[in-house]
């Protein structure tokens, strides 16, 4: 048997989405240092692909978990920690409190070099 592989996963595409998800989250909660999401609520983000919410979604999170922003610390990780619970379905996140204050205070995200490997 001989199965075409024709779908290539759009990892940055995805992140980029997800970062900008979180950037709306934090200006709408700018007190939340935690959050939780429904990987439900994630499918519907990647437009209904399936394996972003499944086998790729730690791949994507890897390169979430590089966006930065500016703080008087230095640039700073916008994710400090996430944890997919696989059994409940939920992606669990700690955001770094500078980061979170910075975006609040309208600094930009700083997306990571896609071109250069980590």
């Amino acid at each position: 048997m001989n199965l075409e592989y024709t779908h290539k996963a759009d990892y940055y595409f995805f992140a980029q989405l997800f970062v900008r998800h979180l950037e709306k989250h934090i200006k709408q909660h700018p007190q939340d240092i935690e959050a939780s999401f429904y990987t439900k609520h994630l499918h519907e983000l990647f437009q209904q692909d399936q394996a972003s919410v499944t086998i790729n979604l730690d791949s994507i999170l890897n390169i979430a978990d590089e966006y930065r922003v500016e703080t008087l610390q230095g640039d700073m990780r916008i994710i400090q920690e996430h944890h997919i619970d696989a059994e409940k379905h939920i992606l669990h996140l700690t955001f770094n409190p500078e980061a979170v204050q910075a975006l609040n205070t309208g600094h930009n995200i700083i997306e990571p070099n896609a071109s250069s490997p980590s």
